[in-house]
């Protein structure tokens, strides 16, 4: 089967890269199904992500820490050290907290608030 270049738009920077006909014919014989999604700048970034630092390609430097979801207990990768002050959510649980703010629910979160409809003065 020949293979030939194609162009993809990568869904995390939006940065068109090309997909050449020999990363086209490794994906084929490694039983890849689908196109990459992402760029190899945005997938090097994401595995390094996983090791613990990041060098960004302009040199910026953000180091990961993993650290248990306050929730499921599963592990979340942040790019900030946590204190222990404030509980770090998985991004699942984070998804999950933030909707049901968004429909009112988690009062026990935000002391001093409550549900019910508050007077105007």
């Amino acid at each position: 089967m020949a293979y030939s270049d194609r162009w993809l738009i990568c869904v995390r920077c939006g940065k068109r890269f090309i997909f050449t006909a020999r990363d086209y014919e490794f994906y084929s014989k490694s039983g890849f199904k689908h196109d990459p999604k992402r760029c190899r700048e945005c997938r090097w970034v994401i595995s390094a992500t996983m090791s613990g630092t990041v060098i960004y390609p302009n040199g910026d430097v953000t180091e990961f820490w993993r650290v248990p979801c306050a929730d499921c207990g599963s592990g979340a990768h942040v790019p900030f050290k946590p204190t222990g002050c404030k509980p770090v959510y998985c991004r699942d649980c984070l998804v999950a907290r933030k909707s049901a703010e968004g429909r009112g629910g988690l009062d026990e979160d935000r002391p001093g608030e409550s549900s019910g409809p508050q007077p105007v003065s």
